[in-house]
């Protein structure tokens, strides 16, 4: 079954996530959630996988640009509101595989998953 990766095109961390797949023979399609959106089923099942904490990207530019009051995410609803208004704020890569949910990329973390040498 091919993965899924969820991100944004012009994203470095994504870039890297991408080589590192390309590189290791992994098939993946790849969906860009700025340019074509993302639902809230989706964005829940990931918070309920990973935890919206490790969902919300709190240190990009898009949630430190918010008003204080905004940026006072108490709650996965919340969460999931701010994600959905402002996709950038999704951690990326995202990437689904097999009933699986990776949040960022980290190179020993995708080579224990596809059982690749890091």
């Amino acid at each position: 079954m091919k993965a899924l990766l969820y991100g944004i095109k012009n994203c470095d961390t994504m870039k890297k996530a991408r080589v590192w797949l390309d590189d290791n023979g992994v098939a993946y399609e790849f969906h860009d959630y700025k340019a074509s959106g993302i639902d809230h089923a989706r964005l829940e099942r990931w918070c309920t996988a990973r935890g919206w904490e490790t969902l919300l990207n709190r240190v990009g530019t898009t949630f430190r640009a918010l008003p204080e009051e905004a940026r006072q995410v108490s709650d996965q609803d919340a969460a999931i509101a701010l994600m959905l208004a402002h996709p950038s704020m999704i951690k990326r890569p995202v990437l689904e595989h097999d009933g699986e949910v990776l949040v960022g990329f980290k190179l020993d973390n995708y080579a224990k998953y596809f059982g690749r040498q890091a």
